[in-house]
């Protein structure tokens, strides 16, 4: 049975701390490991953060950049039920706008918005359709197709 009386920390886990200034025969004596003189061996001594000793600092050697990419992001297609109006097809998909070139052809993904009116029947095949669009075209008497 274990017992408070037994509890102690891991092997190697702790360490003693370093007696600085007391003695040269200690090791840790006369400057007391804080070197011979400057700002680095005065009390209170604060650097600012990212300082390098006035050597030019990392994040002023480093360019300057905007953002990021995000590598696994889908280029994507919107297009709104306006658009969709004016398209005289009765089934649309990202296929058929690609070919046309009423998108661009690296597009991956089909998103359709629900912007504007439509007033006939169509098929749309996209990957992702807000709730507005899909009522317009269902009102119209179309149909909507997730992909």
């Amino acid at each position: 049975m274990i017992t408070l009386e037994d509890l102690k920390p891991a092997e190697g886990s702790v360490k003693k701390s370093k007696r600085v200034g007391r003695g040269r025969s200690s090791g840790h004596g006369k400057t007391s490991c804080r070197g011979n003189n400057g700002e680095g061996q005065r009390s209170g001594r604060t650097a600012k953060r990212g300082f390098e000793g006035g050597q030019m600092p990392a994040f002023r050697r480093l360019p300057k950049l905007k953002g990021f990419n995000n590598i696994h992001a889908l280029n994507t297609a919107e297009i709104n039920v306006s658009a969709l109006e004016k398209i005289d097809v009765s089934e649309i998909d990202l296929q058929y706008l690609k070919e046309n070139k009423l998108v661009h052809s690296s597009c991956e993904v089909l998103r359709v918005l629900g912007n504007g009116e439509i007033s006939k029947a169509v098929t749309v095949k996209a990957s992702y359709v807000t709730e507005s669009a899909k009522e317009k075209i269902e009102k119209a008497g179309g149909k909507v197709e997730l992909v």
